[in-house]
């Protein structure tokens, strides 16, 4: 692959950076800027949106006669990672998670009328989705074989019955992704359905608390004791639940990847910053080699996990599944994350560990990467069957 950009992405580059240098980051540093959950607030955010929109940075993943920019994988690789310098930017264009992974789901596979009801308003910014999949054990987690969660047909319509949990956004959503079994087959066995936050039948339980801030919506609990759902909202065929699933979570997983690399950056950013700064027996920090052997290794794992991301996404602009290469980037991204900003906080020692800085709210949000959307070992369980199958083409140059 060629890694020149192309004009537009330097230019989408160059815009969204400026962007959150100059309306987003500055917002960081005010308290009334956060919710109670530490994202940003809703007043601040619809600000910030409505200025995103004005300068044309507005839902990079969708079509443009849905009122996005229509970007490839690769573009949105560039765009993403910029937007996620700050720990607010990605829900001020529109491209954070579980949005971004369902309004790409319901572009790819729902029907007009799918898309007009569900995935519209969420493309306006009218209101936010989840994604309602992992269920407490004995259920489904990362091995949705496990489904317990039943959608049983009666007539023309489908009776949920059930429990769930770790729905992330579900607090706050008003259209929902569900996926349950509909019959025992082991690979098509699973239906995804589409429906509403005032559909009776079901409720949130609990916000469950995390340890690190929260994305709007929180993650939930869920119980379902009889929601119904029209068959007109069934998402694809009956059983291509999994099918469903596995094409929301592909491009999922990676633009997850191209958050957290701006995240790493910026945590560079501020460490470089301060030991550029701060003296300490005589000399800067920046020129101690203890301190630049620390710098160097962070900077050069975030720079292998860009080029893992632009692999990745090239080969999914081509067509390709590219499993293997967005687990490759997955388990190597979410490591990198945790040891840039580790690495930040250590480099700015008192500093880093207080609330002057960000650097403390990356820190305790970078441990779940190595959680969302499977587990590193899962990954690594995926890449070791890759091997044994694949011998010495497990490194193949081809597309």
């Amino acid at each position: 692959m060629d890694f020149t950009l192309s004009p537009q992405a330097e230019e989408y580059r160059n815009k969204v950076r400026a962007f959150v240098d100059a309306e987003i980051i500055p917002l960081e540093a005010v308290r009334a800027s956060y919710d109670d959950h530490g994202n940003i607030a809703e007043g601040p955010l619809e600000a910030v949106r409505a200025k995103a929109r004005a300068a044309g940075l507005w839902a990079p993943q969708m079509p443009p006669a849905r009122g996005g920019l229509g970007l490839d994988v690769m573009g949105r690789a560039v765009f993403y990672e910029e937007a996620n310098r700050s720990i607010f930017g990605p829900v001020c264009f529109n491209c954070s998670a579980p949005d971004d992974g369902n309004m790409t789901v319901l572009e790819k596979v729902g029907t007009d009328k799918q898309k007009e009801e569900f995935l519209q308003p969420i493309v306006d910014g009218k209101v936010r989705s989840a994604f309602v999949m992992t269920e407490p054990h004995p259920g489904a987690g990362s091995d949705p074989t496990m489904m317990l969660t039943t959608a049983k047909r009666q007539g023309d319509k489908w009776v949920v019955h059930g429990r769930k949990w770790f729905s992330t956004g579900a607090d706050g959503a008003a259209h929902y992704i569900l996926v349950a079994k509909t019959s025992d087959d082991p690979r098509k066995g699973l239906t995804a359905f589409l429906f509403h936050k005032d559909q009776p039948g079901w409720r949130v339980v609990r916000r469950i608390p995390i340890m690190g801030p929260e994305e709007h919506g929180g993650h939930c609990e869920l119980e379902f004791d009889g929601l119904e759902i029209p068959d007109a909202n069934r998402l694809m065929e009956i059983g291509d639940g999994l099918k469903v699933t596995q094409i929301r979570l592909g491009t999922a997983r990676l633009t997850h990847c191209m958050r957290w690399l701006g995240l790493a950056k910026r945590s560079l950013e501020i460490a470089s910053a301060y030991i550029s700064e701060r003296e300490g027996f005589g000399i800067k920090l920046a020129e101690r080699e203890s301190v630049q052997l620390l710098l160097g290794d962070a900077a050069k794992e975030i720079h292998i996990g860009r080029l893992l991301v632009m692999n990745a996404a090239w080969k999914l602009d081509q067509g390709d599944f590219a499993r293997k290469e967005v687990s490759i980037a997955k388990v190597h991204v979410a490591d990198t994350l945790h040891k840039a900003v580790d690495t930040a906080i250590q480099l700015c020692g008192a500093r880093g560990y207080s609330q002057d800085t960000v650097l403390e709210w990356m820190y305790r949000y970078a441990r779940q990467a190595r959680l969302v959307d499977g587990a590193s070992e899962v990954h690594k369980m995926v890449l070791a069957r890759y091997y044994l199958k694949e011998g010495s083409d497990f490194w193949s140059w081809g597309a």
